[in-house]
């Protein structure tokens, strides 16, 4: 599939949906929700993808993880041996370095998440930088914001945002300590506590990967 990149140049996508999630400010708790997120996107067979650009070590595997988190485990390690890649739970998880070369990484590998979401945690400074790879092309982006400190911050950072076409949220408090933790171990807790409904509904919508047992009475496209 091929369309008008930002500035009117053609090209051609990677393959698969990038939605990008950062903090804006001082503002904590992106990590955990990209692991929300990330979770919330999966199913049994067919597995999201993590890519963090800010983690301190290489993910390790959980003891349980679904066939389709270590189908796509072994997909990537086949094509990238050196990357720190590791299936936890339903989703797959892939550190990359927070310079060009992992930015390039995500070329590489969008292609072998075709039919399964990619979301991607990078610190603020990535931002601008991944928007400008037009091979990337994000459908949606989550700012983890605390608007009292940030509020003009977030306004401007959002509005950016959707101008380069992205469908935005906003994520106003961080999860409570044991459903970050949950999260980033691949364990989801009841539906709704780690992130809102309307917006998951937002993001993922945005790139049509509302998985199956989405509750479809709850669903509306942005």
């Amino acid at each position: 599939m091929t369309g008008p990149g930002r500035g009117g140049a053609s090209y051609s996508p990677a393959g698969g949906t990038a939605i990008l999630v950062t903090s804006v400010g001082a503002a904590t708790g992106s990590s955990a929700a990209a692991a929300a997120l990330a979770r919330i996107a999966s199913e049994p067979d067919r597995a999201a993808l993590l890519i963090d650009f800010a983690a301190a070590r290489a993910p390790r595997p959980s003891l349980i993880a679904t066939s389709g988190a270590r189908e796509l485990e072994e997909r990537l390690v086949a094509h990238m041996p050196d990357a720190g890649v590791a299936s936890r739970g339903p989703i797959c998880h892939l550190r990359l370095p927070p310079d060009p070369e992992g930015v390039e990484g995500i070329v590489a590998v969008l292609p072998l998440v075709r039919e399964s979401a990619a979301i991607v945690h990078l610190p603020p400074r990535l931002l601008r930088t991944m928007l400008e790879e037009s091979r990337i092309r994000p459908t949606a982006a989550l700012l983890r914001a605390d608007l009292g400190k940030d509020h003009a911050l977030t306004a401007l950072t959002a509005r950016d945002l959707m101008l380069a076409g992205l469908a935005v949220a906003v994520l106003k408090r961080p999860a409570g300590w044991l459903a970050a933790r949950s999260a980033q171990s691949g364990v989801l807790p009841a539906f709704g506590t780690t992130l809102p409904v309307r917006l998951c509904e937002r993001l993922l919508g945005a790139g049509d990967q509302r998985p199956t047992g989405w509750p479809r009475a709850r669903y509306r496209r942005p």
